[in-house]
């Protein structure tokens, strides 16, 4: 039988479920219930570990847990319902809001974020007041923008995302989940890549959260399944032979000096040591030599490096760039995962093994040395790319589609669908299926 859009089973439904827990959905010209309100965001720090407190402190629900499918199927009908009565309201792209002042575009924003379930339905006229900003700011937290309660450039494109492509979102994230067999557990940790956001989920509860970088869009971070197995202490970093081939051998040609520099070893077979002055930096080859930097604060991992085996070699780590973690636009790695507090993270993963809680951890990264611990029992990690999710609170979160796949996943879906319903229709096929 070919497959119903969301939207198309959301038009044959008489009610569906809306955003607010346990509610149906809305009657025409009604909003649906309210979205939960986030807990107020701590004020900004430079520190990892007020920036994971502050991040934490918005929300204690997984993105990713085994009920994560049938909420999000639940929203795409919610808004789905939403398209069928019409929509939202776009607000001009020149529109600008005031606190505490009327202006013409007031009552519009505020339909706006009724629809969406982010203002109650009591509060469709007044001026830019408190209740209105509030408002704002949940918007704004669902779709990872700072909370600020007022219309910035970004949140006004946000707010104008058409109800289509959000279910398209849904969609998307719904079709990813289906093709995932992640073996949940007690212990876990989630990455999901376009939030860069990772998290440390234990007993259905996020006990840590932090800010992570994530692969340009050049050179994505791949989704993935792993599990964690150790983590190295003072790694060295083995710079992969694109990175060498590419960059390294650029930085070669300006710079002979450049490895030494950076504190990076050219080894053959055997790790044997190479005369970098022998080697072609030209970059017409790929290499026959290994790179790698040594131990220490140059070194592009940081302190700590946590292995996950996979087929994509990535993985996570520390980074001696932390100052990008205080920037909301968080796509600048190579494809691996860099971890704002990883420490912290580091002491959880090991936190059965008493003698390396977090004073532990630091000590050993102060001697210079490098030390590589196993977990006693392997962690399993996902890094996810959903779009769209709703957590168990009935909040509905969105990021944008930063790698473009949402739609290509959705055709290529829908082209394999195509496939199957013309083969089932040809009769051949239909006879043998007799």
């Amino acid at each position: 039988m070919q497959r119903m859009t969301i939207v198309a089973i959301a038009a044959v439904l008489v009610t569906a479920p809306a955003f607010g827990q346990g509610a149906t959905a809305p009657a025409a010209g009604t909003a649906p219930a309210m979205h939960a309100a986030p807990a107020k965001p701590a004020a900004p720090s430079s520190t990892p570990e007020s920036r994971s407190a502050a991040v934490l402190a918005l929300q204690h629900d997984p993105t990713y847990d085994e009920g994560s499918a049938q909420r999000i199927r639940e929203a795409a009908l919610s808004y789905s319902d939403v398209a069928v009565r019409g929509g939202w309201p776009e607000i001009p792209s020149d529109a600008k809001f005031a606190a505490g002042v009327t202006g013409p575009h007031d009552e519009l924003l505020r339909k706006r974020l009724i629809v969406s379930g982010d203002l109650a339905a009591d509060k469709a006229t007044g001026p830019y007041d408190e209740a209105l900003a509030e408002a704002v700011k949940r918007f704004q937290v669902r779709h990872g923008l700072a909370a600020t309660g007022i219309v910035t450039p970004r949140t006004l494109a946000a707010l104008n995302v058409s109800v289509q492509k959000r279910i398209k979102q849904l969609e998307a994230s719904l079709e990813r989940l289906g093709q995932m067999n992640f073996p949940f557990g007690q212990r876990y940790v989630v990455v999901n890549i376009p939030a860069t956001f990772a998290e440390a989920v234990e007993d259905d509860k996020v006990v840590r959260r932090y800010r992570v970088i994530v692969g340009k869009t050049e050179k994505p971070s791949p989704t993935l399944t792993a599990e964690i197995t150790s983590v190295n202490l003072n790694p060295t970093w083995t710079v992969p032979s694109s990175i060498a081939k590419s960059e390294i051998s650029a930085h070669m040609r300006k710079d002979p000096t450049y490895l030494s520099r950076m504190h990076m070893d050219v080894l053959g077979a055997n790790d044997a040591p190479i005369d970098p002055h022998s080697v072609d930096w030209s970059g017409a080859h790929t290499p026959n030599f290994t790179v790698r930097q040594q131990s220490g604060t140059w070194n592009a991992l940081g302190a700590v490096k946590i292995d996950m085996p996979n087929s994509y070699s990535v993985y996570m780590h520390d980074t001696n760039q932390r100052n990008l973690f205080t920037d909301d636009y968080r796509f600048d790695s190579h494809g691996c995962s860099r971890v704002d507090n990883v420490r912290d993270l580091a002491a959880w993963l090991l936190k059965d093994q008493p003698q390396w809680n977090r004073a532990a951890i630091d000590a050993a990264i102060a001697t210079g040395q490098r030390h590589d611990v196993r977990v006693t029992k392997k962690i399993p990690v996902a890094w996810i790319y959903l779009t769209a999710w709703m957590t168990k609170d009935q909040t509905v979160q969105f990021r944008n589609d930063i790698y473009a796949q949402d739609e290509q996943l959705l055709e290529a879906t829908a082209e394999e669908a195509a496939f199957f319903s013309k083969a089932a229709a040809h009769p051949l096929t239909a006879h043998m299926t007799q």
